[in-house]
């Protein structure tokens, strides 16, 4: 079947002779669809897009790109995400993609855009699942392969593993686990042969998985019970916000009481932490980007600091993780259209995605370093990762403090690991 872009090509070849004239220079807009899930249960990673889509087209500007920022939701659901990358393509024609926030947003739109030959950008999704969940055979690593139109940064599962053994490391425990993994993307990754597992038996924990579960559940009877059972002192998981909410709560009404609790994804958002009160004291989560980064963006030259104070300012809340990201998906679409041959051709983006080396405010980005497995190096850059603890204040609010940098010591520790309780 020929593609879109075949299509284009066989067409703009058979007018080369009677058209010449570059596509820049013909006052083509260059024209960059953004995919991200700005309503539904994921919206949280979303609360940037606005402020750095303007941030973005101003820059654009300056550098003297005519460039058209095209949104869409994938309002959390997979199904609508391939849906809108389709529109993306066929309807809006754009020339790039940048698709961002957990794989059930970023793998359909690659998944689409790849069989189409047009390019992306992805991020804010762990890259096992990324890279893994696109193949035809996730199961058989022998038939997987190279993708050649997106590419993805992000850390990968063996980054937030390592953290959260590293926080647990640290603390007197009896190093049994309880482990709440749903059934999506990043649940049957995390609980996998390629995620916590292995790792936590090789470190010498017991883990209690009693099985996965369904996104928006309102009952954890079941799972609290069994990691009561099982004595956890230790209790993580990578559920949604929503779920985490009503998880915690019941595990408080029903007498579940671990040391430490180290969860991924549903504690990257302030607003998650302060729905708990007391509750969300001392939680621990992953943190992949904050004001204490001690990086700065290519595109405006703002601090991780400054760039954050502006966010919030402008939105009058509380910065959050995905902040950074989501510039760092702009910054990546200015360096790449200054630098291709032709920022309206999908094979002169690819080849300057494929050349970045750039430092960005989440941290360098370059593909091909030897920190990822050969098999995805080509397609996946990983960025830095450390441990963080939310601390209420007397007022209500929650900071986020970096206690744990052993796999990014560039990156200042805030404080000490501390027991719940």
């Amino acid at each position: 079947m020929i593609t879109r872009r075949q299509l284009l090509k066989t067409t703009a070849a058979a007018y080369a002779t009677s058209f010449a004239m570059p596509a820049l220079a013909s006052g083509a807009k260059i024209k960059i669809g953004y995919v991200t899930p700005q309503s539904g249960p994921l919206s949280a990673f979303a609360q940037a897009d606005s402020y750095m889509v303007s941030k973005f087209l101003e820059s654009a500007k300056s550098l003297g790109l005519d460039v058209e920022v095209i949104v869409k939701d994938s309002q959390s659901n997979p199904n609508r995400a391939a849906e809108v990358a389709k529109e993306l393509i066929s309807r809006d024609e754009v020339n790039l993609i940048l698709v961002a926030s957990t794989p059930e947003t970023t793998n359909p739109v690659c998944a689409i855009a790849e069989s189409e030959e047009v390019p992306v950008i992805s991020s804010v999704a762990p890259w096992q699942p990324w890279f893994i969940g696109q193949q035809g055979n996730p199961a058989d690593p022998g038939s997987w392969q190279e993708f050649d139109y997106v590419y993805h940064f992000f850390w990968g599962l063996e980054d937030n593993v390592s953290v959260f053994l590293n926080m647990w490391n640290s603390l007197d425990t009896n190093k049994k686990v309880g482990a709440l993994w749903p059934n999506d993307g990043d649940g049957n990754a995390w609980g996998s042969d390629v995620g916590m597992p292995p790792a936590a038996k090789a470190a010498g924990y017991q883990l209690t998985d009693p099985g996965r579960y369904q996104n928006l559940t309102d009952d954890f009877s079941a799972q609290i019970n069994a990691f009561k059972q099982a004595g956890c002192d230790i209790f993580t998981g990578i559920p949604i916000p929503p779920d985490f909410t009503t998880f915690w709560t019941q595990a408080a009404q029903q007498g579940f009481k671990p040391k430490i609790v180290s969860i991924a994804k549903a504690l990257l958002f302030p607003e998650s932490v302060v729905a708990l009160g007391d509750l969300g004291h001392n939680l621990t989560a992953e943190i992949y980007w904050s004001p204490a980064f001690p990086y700065k963006s290519s595109l405006t030259g703002e601090s991780s600091a400054e760039l954050a104070d502006g966010f919030s300012k402008a939105a009058k809340r509380q910065w959050t993780q995905p902040v950074g990201f989501t510039h760092a998906l702009f910054e990546l679409a200015a360096d790449v259209l200054k630098r291709a041959s032709d920022p309206t051709d999908g094979e002169a983006i690819v080849e300057a995605i494929s050349a970045t080396n750039l430092d960005t405010v989440v941290g360098n980005i370059k593909w091909g370093k030897d920190n990822v497995p050969p098999f995805a190096r080509k397609n996946v850059a990983k960025t830095p990762l450390v441990g963080g603890q939310w601390r209420r204040k007397s007022d209500g609010t929650f900071d986020l403090v970096i206690v744990e940098n052993a796999n990014a010591p560039e990156i200042p520790l805030g404080g000490k690991l501390e027991l719940l309780g």
